[in-house]
């Protein structure tokens, strides 16, 4: 156990891909737990502590995306990876907006697999061990150890990617962050073409964070550059 990588909730329906993708799994440092229902899997999460989840979308009965929602109410900081061999951006959009980390599309190469795997976990356990002060712009302060976002006092619940993306932009508060930059520091190096998935937590955020989030005041867009966390105080 100590030299793994860490342990990993195998979700699908078919018990032939369960098995290859355990066997895969195990054999490049992962301890892996079978689920073939749904059902199964919200048990298992509940009583075992689990690094990653690798959720297929397409489950019978709940379905791949509900169980998605439901896991994130359960486990707020559990990275959950949805596979899937559909490719639109539509399907990616609706595994975000349910609390997915990562969306892989099969086929997929083993090594890009764990790959991904090793940096949602990476990224969930260095999160884990920050010691930041809470970051104020405005209305807004995000508590970094408590994992705690408010607004005028109120909490605000986040996933934790959208907590990941705004946590970085209000460290960066009235700079303009690119996109490929964005990309990187939640996602890892490998999704700089992934730009669904920014569009996709700047759409969330602004529903949680702004009083119109038809016209933000916090969550902005630089035109063709990425987008910036609004501070007067750094503003020119």
């Amino acid at each position: 156990m100590n030299a793994t990588y860490g342990t990993v909730l195998v979700v699908d329906h078919e018990s032939s891909i369960r098995r290859a993708l355990c066997v895969t799994l195990s054999n490049l440092g992962f301890v892996t737990v079978e689920a073939g229902r749904s059902e199964e899997a919200m048990f298992l999460v509940r009583k075992t502590r689990f690094h990653a989840v690798l959720l297929n979308t397409q489950m019978p009965g709940m379905g791949g995306i509900e169980t998605c929602r439901s896991i994130r109410r359960t486990c707020r900081r559990l990275p959950i990876l949805m596979v899937s061999v559909r490719d639109s951006e539509d399907d990616k959009v609706e595994a975000l907006d349910a609390g997915a980390d990562d969306y892989i599309t099969k086929p997929f190469r083993p090594r890009e697999l764990t790959a991904r795997l090793r940096a949602a976990i990476r990224r969930t356990q260095l999160r884990e061990t920050e010691g930041d002060e809470p970051i104020c712009v405005g209305d807004i302060t995000l508590d970094p150890v408590r994992h705690l976002v408010e607004k005028c006092g109120q909490a605000i619940y986040l996933t934790p990617k959208e907590f990941e993306m705004l946590h970085f932009l209000m460290v960066h508060a009235g700079r303009p962050i690119p996109h490929a930059r964005l990309l990187n520091s939640v996602w890892g190096p490998e999704y700089g073409s992934e730009l669904v998935y920014l569009r996709t937590l700047v759409r969330k955020l602004r529903k949680k964070l702004e009083d119109d989030p038809a016209h933000p005041k916090y969550l902005l867009t630089d035109m063709n550059i990425g987008y910036r966390f609004h501070d007067q105080t750094y503003d020119p």
